[in-house]
């Protein structure tokens, strides 16, 4: 699912909102979350999640082609943490989608 899914789905739930009322919301909120994890901060949604940041440290890596020892400079990189309700009904659902090799 992409945003404009999302917002399409939940216009055609939510009959009391306008589509633009709806789009300014799902903006806001990912602007919201972006602009937390972008300051350093964490986001918790009980039930489904939390994001965090991971330090990533510099590092010599290897260019794969040529072999050649590449300089990896540290960052952050966000990481996701399913909550325990999404756990569960993640796994409760895999033997209806069977993993593709």
């Amino acid at each position: 699912m992409n945003k404009s899914e999302l917002i399409q789905l939940l216009s055609s739930k939510q009959h009391n909102l306008s589509d633009s009322d709806v789009f300014t919301a799902v903006t806001q909120i990912i602007k919201r979350m972006t602009d937390e994890l972008a300051g350093g901060g964490r986001i918790e949604i009980r039930g489904f999640g939390a994001f965090s940041l991971k330090h990533r440290r510099a590092k010599l890596g290897r260019n794969p082609k040529t072999g050649v020892a590449v300089s990896v400079p540290q960052k952050h990189s966000v990481y996701f943490k399913p909550g325990t309700e999404l756990r569960a009904r993640v796994n409760a659902s895999a033997p209806h989608y069977p993993i593709l090799d």
